[in-house]
């Protein structure tokens, strides 16, 4: 199927699996159907499986949007407490279209746990509450993270009950945008199809090198974390600039604490230098990076922080970010703060999902999941850019459940392609906007068009002007995160800038209680340039950060 017919169906308001192998434009026909239905005023949720993959959506992961977290199950009791929120319900009640990019590696019981949250929020049994799903991947990318014991058949999303109810058509894009028609491309569709020709395997051996040079500035990618940490320390020890060490701070239930570590992709302990190369590992979309941003580190301010000149030529100052698990009030259970930034001379397979690179070094000589050799290659725009390290028979594999899935998604999509043609989609148009609470005025579009792209300019610039305005009219710190959409530390960081960029505004209403603010206020008369991190030890970690936060907003002040 073209990228033209499988928009057609998305604009008709069906669900949709949009799927193809890398490089046929799954991510460009998403971003044409979103900007569509934001033009045509049309609540969509934008979220992927993975953090790294909402980056290249400019969306969150479908945990965060749909409030499941890293829950197994969703009680009533949860779901009671998640409708008292009203920011959630609200989100929640507009929503007519909810996009789920990389669909692989969500499993499939989060799948069905999403479907029985828009359910109970929309008050109707449909599939997803009636809303339509749009769900975007390739189930020869890596699979979804789950039990040892678990078979493919109990992980995989199109496995669920969810999927079964959506029913979506199968648009299955053909055209490859990212390899021409060349030898590269053969080789993917050889591993697709589980047939791989021994001239596809000649031609991958006559790109390995066992002894390459390291030291050369390609891409590297590897398929064990320890070898991407080896890598990277040895072109930090090159540098010769002094090292600076970011310990994560670390506090909450023991047990959350480990599982927060574990699946959060900032280190424990970050050394850094001036000249490393770096890579963001948290969104943040006010500050102007994604997780996947990659740049180098350009220096360090007074303050410690270091700041990343990025591959586009941005400058960031890379402050402490906080992860945590909550419960269902919102109180956090278990937190890591830590500088959103690792060492990415080299990544692992895993995290290269989504790039581009014109050229890499990748080792799969010690492939150890079926998909990491089809993901690896599938970066790549031909094989003049591949340098290979080794290569295994893993390497070369892929699930079979989804090579079976996929040939039938393949039977799926030509009966889809012949069953419609584009202009009888068109006559359903109309009918799906206005069904989503949309307009088809021309002059509304148009203005919405204008909007948008205002939207755009303004939203590279910091955002934290909106906040101000909001402060100005007195409105109360909950009352701005809630208006805002943004997260209490992120509003926090805004009156911190306000603060220190305008003196004569008043801000004697978000000050922490008087009892805490003492406390914080003591600590920064001792040491005026103190940072939060060090301010939170100081305090024996008994103040939260947030009312740290409220604290240092008087800090040019006291």
């Amino acid at each position: 199927m073209n990228q033209s017919k499988a928009l057609a169906i998305l604009k008709s308001g069906r669900n949709v699996f949009l799927t193809g192998s890398a490089g046929a434009g799954k991510t460009y026909v998403l971003n044409q159907y979103i900007q569509y239905l934001k033009e045509h005023r049309v609540a969509v949720a934008v979220t992927a499986s993975t953090g790294i993959a909402a980056t290249h959506m400019n969306g969150q992961t479908i945990h965060s949007w749909s409030g499941i977290g890293i829950k197994d199950e969703v009680t009533l009791r949860q779901l009671s407490n998640m409708k008292e929120k009203k920011y959630f319900r609200d989100k929640m009640d507009a929503v007519k279209v909810l996009v789920i990019d990389e669909i692989s590696m969500l499993h499939r019981n989060q799948l069905d746990l999403v479907n029985r949250v828009l359910k109970f929020f929309k008050g109707n049994e449909l599939a997803f509450g009636g809303i339509q799903v749009v769900f975007s991947g390739d189930f020869f990318q890596l699979p979804p993270i789950g039990n040892e014991e678990e078979t493919s058949r109990q992980k995989f999303a199109f496995m669920s009950d969810a999927w079964l109810e959506a029913e979506p058509a199968i648009c299955y894009l053909t055209e490859q945008h990212r390899q021409s028609e060349n030898d590269l491309n053969d080789i993917l569709n050889e591993i697709r199809n589980g047939e791989v020709s021994q001239r596809s395997i000649d031609l991958l051996e006559s790109r390995i090198e066992f002894h390459p040079d390291e030291g050369e500035t390609e891409t590297k990618l590897f398929t064990h974390n320890a070898d991407v940490d080896r890598i990277n320390q040895m072109y930090l020890e090159q540098i010769g600039s002094a090292t600076k060490v970011f310990p994560a701070v670390v506090k909450g239930n023991e047990i959350l604490i480990e599982m927060l570590s574990r699946s959060v992709l900032a280190l424990e302990k970050l050394e850094l230098k001036t000249g490393a190369q770096v890579m963001f590992v948290k969104n943040n979309y006010e500050m102007g990076y994604v997780n996947g941003t990659m740049g180098r580190v350009s220096g360090f301010n007074d303050k410690g922080n270091p700041f990343v000149k990025t591959f586009d030529n941005e400058l960031i100052e890379a402050k402490p970010e906080t992860w945590a698990i909550e419960d269902e009030t919102g109180k956090a259970l278990a937190s890591f703060v830590q500088v959103p930034l690792r060492l990415a001379w080299a990544i692992t397979v895993h995290k290269s999902q989504g790039m581009t690179l014109d050229k890499a070094m990748i080792d799969l000589g010690r492939a150890f999941e079926k998909g990491q050799g089809y993901v690896a290659l599938s970066r790549l725009r031909d094989l003049q850019g591949l340098k290979l390290r080794g290569l295994n028979q893993t390497a070369l594999e892929v699930d079979e459940l989804a090579m079976k899935a996929d040939k039938r998604f393949r039977e799926l999509s030509d009966e889809w392609d012949k069953a419609y043609s584009e202009k009888s989609l068109e006559q359903e148009f109309a009918g799906f906007i206005k069904y989503s609470g949309g307009t088809m005025d021309k002059r509304e579009i148009a203005k919405t068009k204008e909007k948008l792209a205002q939207k755009g300019k303004a939203e590279k610039e910091s955002t934290y002007q909106t906040t101000k305005k909001l402060v100005e009219i007195k409105m109360s710190l909950d009352d701005i995160v809630e208006k805002r959409g943004l997260g209490k530390g992120t509003i926090l960081s805004h009156l911190i800038r306000i603060a220190e960029t305008d003196l004569e505004i008043d801000l004697e209403m978000y000050k922490p209680k008087d009892e805490i603010f003492k406390l914080i206020k003591k600590e920064l008369k001792k040491n005026p340039q103190i940072g939060l991190s060090q301010l939170f030890n100081a305090l024996d970690k008994k103040v939260s950060y947030d009312d740290i936060k409220q604290g240092l907003i008087f800090r040019n002040r006291i």
